[in-house]
């Protein structure tokens, strides 16, 4: 996610894919976080909503494509020199996606893109972003709860 020094937090979106058990994420070609592995994003555009960000982030940065469905978190990301004074304040909202179609090609500024499953989502063992693995996680929470309540039935035998 690129970005130029601003006298107030900028807006930002992330798309959390869940996929069969795995995740996509990208390795950051770009400061903050290059070298690190996290979810597709970047800066909302002015007159963009979170929704329409995070699905054209995720195109540009993967080629997949998907539908916003939740926001999941926000997270402040703060970048500093190493004088200690503040060079970036990114507030990254974090929006659940829902797969639909594509296999994760690199762009835009994203050095790889792959599926990486949950289980190996352990910062020690893979060099992650911010809170990647808590948010993949609570992402992975909701699909599960999305996917019983489709399979949930009335007392009746119908469904909700």
């Amino acid at each position: 996610m690129k970005g130029q020094a601003s006298p107030s937090p900028v807006p930002a979106v992330i798309a959390v894919v869940i996929r069969d058990e795995q995740v996509l994420l990208v390795r950051r070609a770009n400061p903050p976080d290059a070298g690190l592995w996290g979810f597709p994003g970047g800066k909302i555009d002015y007159g963009e909503t979170v929704a329409a960000a995070a699905i054209r982030e995720l195109r540009e940065e993967t080629s997949v494509e998907a539908e916003a469905r939740d926001i999941i978190t926000s997270l402040d990301i703060l970048d500093r020199a190493d004088a200690g004074c503040l060079r970036y304040h990114f507030i990254l909202i974090a929006v659940r996606c829902l797969w639909l179609s594509g296999d994760p090609v690199a762009g835009d500024d994203a050095m790889e893109a792959r599926w990486v499953p949950l289980a190996e989502l352990v910062p020690e063992r893979i060099a992650l972003s911010a809170d990647v693995d808590v948010i993949a996680r609570r992402a992975q929470e909701l699909v599960l709860g999305e996917d019983r309540s489709r399979t949930h039935t009335l007392p009746d035998g119908s469904m909700p």
